[in-house]
């Protein structure tokens, strides 16, 4: 069952008989299920006073059940209702600073005409001096078309544009770098593709985001054939990186190598790909992978395209036939990256001794972690109220940081790799549990831990631009 967040934060504004019935006002909210996170007396006179309580809902449907449950309590009347998520996406929630003062007319003539005529003439005479003397070197565009919005779906460009604010906040908040949402009015792959490499001289790197499949395979790969500067979709590889880094640190747990253990992935989309991708090269016993019609390949491989017939090909050696709960069977791992209630206690039961479930569908998990806890020894989801949440923001900041340091002109497997080991590493073996296999967000070792890495691949790599 759901749990009351801060996704649904709602201050409600309560007019009371008498400053005695505050204690009646939480235990309401408290009978309706809801979590007071906050009360403040806005004013506290004999004779009516006024409190703010706020307090976190399951959805809207429970918001109101909860002005409902404050209106039950004799005396009261609830006079306004905010909803706390609306009030911070107000007028947007990002903004663009100067970062030199414009106090005087000299500070005007240097930053503006006319000396920026000489930058523009430097810049003109060697395009790479654009890296030094403009934002290009700290910027990434964070680009979408509105296809794909995590649980959302197909919401088109304007609709997808506070998701793309978010994580141009994160890439500010974690990384230092200046991140600005460019959502694309196109779902036409040629169009995108190049409507993108025509605002690419802004950016030293460009992030893709919630492109649906098999769109974004195409979108990125030609951009990566075109451009010279990093192409990264956050949704196949920020994913198949913090995946790999948690099940580097699960099987620690657990005393099982990579290389010995069979793993299931259900959903066979772009975070799905990218994650079998990236577990084949890390040199993963075996997987097998699932999707809506079962094992591949377990139907004719002429009937599968693009990444799928890849995925066919590399995987399921033994070509078992069947669904999900065939490949369960003597699974060391699962790994679901497809939608909710997908498993349940018949497919745990057949699972290898001490296995691991990542069960990463958002909001709600493949299998209720609760149940997947009492069969399994590690559990892993995507979701902030659970332990071991597995999230991006793990990954894309430190990767994107690296690859600016480091001039890189692309992000290769080598540096995905390595970013997930920096990752795992971050988790010191006297910390390690069933409980505690991923560092916090918020934990300040994880960028500069995997930005070094990645920098340091693309150096020795030899993977710099040429070009600004």
């Amino acid at each position: 069952m759901a749990s009351p967040s801060a996704s649904y934060s709602t201050t409600m504004r309560v007019v009371l008989a008498d400053m005695k019935e505050i204690g009646r006002l939480t235990g309401a909210v408290h009978e309706a299920r809801g979590v007071v996170m906050a009360l403040d007396v806005v004013d506290g006179s004999l004779s009516q006073p006024v409190v703010d309580i706020t307090c976190n809902a399951i959805d809207e449907v429970h918001v109101e059940a909860l002005v409902a449950a404050l209106e039950g309590v004799a005396g009261s009347r609830v006079r306004a209702v905010s909803d706390r998520t609306f009030l911070l996406h107000l007028g947007g929630k990002i903004e663009v600073t100067s970062k030199s003062p414009l106090r005087t007319r000299e500070e005007l003539s240097m930053a503006y005409t006319p000396g920026v005529a000489r930058v523009c003439r430097a810049i003109a005479a060697d395009p790479a001096n654009a890296r030094n003397l403009t934002i290009k070197r700290n910027a990434v565009a964070v680009v979408t078309d509105g296809s794909a919005v995590l649980g959302l779906g197909n919401i088109g460009p304007e609709a997808a544009l506070p998701v793309m604010e978010g994580k141009a906040m994160l890439f500010k908040r974690f990384a230092d770098i200046n991140a600005w949402p460019v959502c694309i009015g196109t779902q036409d792959t040629t169009e995108l593709v190049r409507t993108i490499e025509l605002i690419a001289p802004v950016y030293g790197a460009i992030n893709l985001e919630d492109i649906a499949a098999p769109r974004c395979f195409e979108v990125e790969q030609e951009l990566r054939d075109r451009l010279e500067i990093p192409v990264f979709h956050d949704d196949q590889h920020g994913t198949a990186i913090v995946i790999l880094a948690a099940l580097t640190n699960a099987l620690r747990v657990v005393g099982k190598a990579l290389s010995e253990v069979t793993v299931v992935v259900l959903g066979v989309g772009a975070a799905g790909v990218a994650t079998i991708k990236l577990l084949l090269e890390e040199g993963v016993g075996e997987v097998r992978a699932v999707d809506r019609s079962g094992l591949l390949p377990g139907r004719s491989n002429a009937r599968l395209m693009g990444a799928k017939a890849w995925v066919a090909e590399n995987t399921n050696p033994l070509r078992l036939t069947g669904g999900l709960s065939e490949a369960m069977v003597g699974a060391d791992v699962f790994i679901g990256v497809s939608g909710p209630n997908m498993l349940g206690r018949e497919e745990l039961s057949v699972m290898a001794p001490e296995a691991i479930v990542f069960a990463l569908a958002n909001p709600d998990p493949e299998v209720d972690p609760e149940l997947a806890r009492t069969m399994a020894a590690v559990v892993a989801t995507g979701r902030s109220d659970e332990p071991n949440q597995i999230n991006n923001v793990l990954a894309f900041p430190g990767v994107f940081r690296g690859a600016l340091d480091a001039n890189a002109r692309k992000i290769t497997n080598a540096m995905e790799i390595a970013a997930a080991r920096a990752l795992a590493a971050v988790v010191p073996d006297d910390e390690l549990s069933p409980g505690y296999i991923m560092p916090s967000v918020f934990n300040p070792g994880v960028v500069p831990a995997v930005a070094g890495a990645v920098a340091d691949v693309a150096t020795a790599s030899g993977l710099m631009c040429s070009t600004g």
